[in-house]
């Protein structure tokens, strides 16, 4: 397989929507609203907001999609890189496409100057850490949140 992994761009926004309501199904998360959906979109269209979409492309076709953002941490001085959201379509699972969405990933943060990518799955998600065991090393923290 071979895969073209870009930055999407305002013409992409028809193939990128059923890949990030895939990745929202996935997660078994309620439907996402469309102001959302357009807020999000409109923040990786805007120059100067630190949130990105890569597409990975196989003739012409979007199979995967990776969003991700730069932020201020408390620990380094570079920006660190949050790999928020991965997804590929499921006949391209265990093909190579998130491997490749995320060593572009690992590109876009060296080349912004970030020390760090990171992210974070279900533990649940067994079939995606079996390729982020490979790429990554665990951190050992837990996530915990509060929804408002």
């Amino acid at each position: 397989m071979t895969v073209i992994v870009r930055p999407l761009g305002e013409a992409d926004r028809a193939a990128w929507e059923p890949l990030w309501r895939g990745y929202n199904a996935f997660y078994e998360r309620p439907s996402i609203a469309d102001d959302i959906t357009q807020t999000t979109w409109t923040r990786f269209m805007a120059p100067g907001v630190p949130m990105y979409v890569l597409g990975a492309f196989e003739d012409h076709r979007l199979l995967g999609i990776a969003q991700y953002l730069f932020h201020f941490s408390t620990t380094a001085i570079g920006l660190s890189c949050y790999l928020q959201d991965l997804f590929t379509v499921p006949e391209a699972r265990g093909k190579g496409v998130g491997r490749s969405l995320i060593a572009a990933v690992y590109a876009a943060a060296e080349e912004a100057g970030s020390p760090r990518v990171y992210w974070h799955t279900h533990e649940t998600n067994h079939h995606a850490m079996l390729l982020y065991d490979k790429v990554a090393q665990k951190s050992g923290f837990l996530v915990y949140r509060k929804l408002f």
